[in-house]
């Protein structure tokens, strides 16, 4: 089984996992950077589950889910050295502030190096947007940007990363909340939106709700971030709904795919351009990727041939509509890992590359690498499989990222020698 999951209220956890046997890479190695641990009550934070970001020093960031001064998760820096990465908390959140950051997402930086994320807690205790800003002496500053209600028409519950358009506006997701007719397990109502928060010109924020998930089959629970097209127009996913024919815990469809659109006016008009239907895929998680052509490649938690997740893409169809193909299908028993959380990210090479939460040849997830053949198939090569002692870190949740030098980074939700988590590098 996988490791400790972070507690956060509204993470969706599904205990699901794979098809098709992969290969292994010899050739590929794991370093353990860094260690969270309990010392000191967990100052230094624990459960690490979001992406990390450099800087233009080559500094790594990322958000802890618990953990910190106040026991409800960090913002820290990793920074190299002679003798390894040394972490500095950037903040530790109180709950009126935001609390269990990170799930299924990460931070982003603007041009002047402030960051940006998304929490649970806050004024209401159903989530907010907040901007940690740097300032002089080392110290950073966090501001809430908006702070999420329940059952509020503006969401509940922030899933995923933000990102900015041109103009500096932020776009995300909600888990929950908006117009939506729907119910959770967790007593929160409302089946998600997309939203974006516009700086005034006085100072502050203004939120506004693009989109709102649950009527009829336009899908319902977005748990992963977006992303724009050249175009403007924003692509992401939702969890459950559409018109496939899963059923989880009273609720319908096994997710979609969807775009938005601007529209005279300032609207955004929803277009779903794939429902799954469960033999090629349920329940889509983590942002999407477009290549080049403007395909997208994702991936699902389950479902696929075999029921343990699929990586998928969408291929745009000559006269309009969209094709859907899958790359992958995971499976429990092979060396290629199970259950996938995260987002999958291309090489220059045009290869993808995500992570599995579950089994693999440790039992506890994996590091892969998805390669396109000339036949138009994918194969897959297990880069590292986790869990073999723990302290290699076990069940990561969530997307890597590339150095310049083709090194990979990502964090474990568990394990390492103090069992809290780690932050890990794989080295061609």
């Amino acid at each position: 089984m996988p490791g400790k999951k972070p507690s956060v209220a509204y993470v969706v956890v599904l205990v699901v996992a794979t098809l098709m046997t992969g290969t292994r890479a010899a050739a590929q190695t794991e370093q353990v950077l860094y260690n969270f641990n309990f010392n000191n009550n967990g100052a230094g934070g624990t459960d690490p589950v979001s992406n990390l970001i450099f800087d233009a020093s080559g500094n790594l960031y990322g958000m802890t889910a618990t953990g910190g001064d106040y026991g409800v998760g960090t913002v820290f820096e990793l920074t190299p050295g002679a003798g390894g990465w040394t972490e500095t908390v950037l903040h530790s959140f109180q709950r009126s502030e935001g609390a269990n950051p990170g799930t299924n997402g990460g931070l982003i930086f603007d041009r002047a190096g402030n960051l940006y994320g998304l929490g649970g807690g806050g004024a209401y205790g159903y989530g907010t947007v907040f901007e940690l800003s740097p300032a002089a002496g080392g110290v950073w500053t966090l501001t809430v940007l908006h702070d999420f209600s329940y059952g509020g028409i503006d969401g509940s519950g922030p899933t995923g990363s933000l990102i900015f358009d041109g103009a500096g506006n932020l776009y995300g997701t909600t888990g929950w909340g908006g117009t939506g007719p729907c119910l959770s397990e967790f007593n929160l109502v409302g089946c998600g939106t997309v939203f974006e928060l516009s700086p005034k010109a006085g100072g502050g924020w203004s939120e506004k709700v693009l989109h709102s998930f649950g009527h009829g089959t336009d899908g319902t629970f977005p748990v992963a971030g977006l992303v724009f097209d050249a175009a403007g127009n924003l692509y992401g996913a939702t969890y459950e709904g559409g018109t496939g024919s899963c059923l989880r815990g009273g609720n319908p469809g096994c997710g979609i795919v969807f775009e938005l659109a601007p529209t005279a006016g300032g609207h955004w008009g929803e277009r779903v351009l794939h429902n799954f239907a469960g033999t090629d895929g349920s329940w889509p998680v983590g942002s999407l990727t477009l290549d080049a052509a403007g395909n997208l490649y994702g991936m699902t938690n389950g479902g696929g041939m075999i029921g343990w997740g699929a990586a998928y893409e969408l291929m745009r169809r000559t006269g309009g509509g969209w094709g859907e193909k899958v790359l992958y299908n995971f499976n429990e028993t092979g060396s290629s890992g199970a259950s996938p959380y995260a987002g999958l990210i291309f090489d220059a090479a045009g290869n993808l590359y995500g992570t599995t939460e579950a089994y693999g040849a440790g039992g506890y997830g994996t590091a892969f690498k998805l390669t396109p053949t000339k036949a138009g198939r994918w194969t897959e090569t297990t880069l590292h499989g986790f869990g073999s002692d723990f302290q290699d870190g076990i069940a990561p949740i969530d997307s890597l990222i590339f150095d310049a030098a083709g090194n990979l980074y990502g964090t474990t939700s568990a394990g390492g020698t103090s069992t809290w988590g780690t932050v890990f590098e794989i080295t061609p």
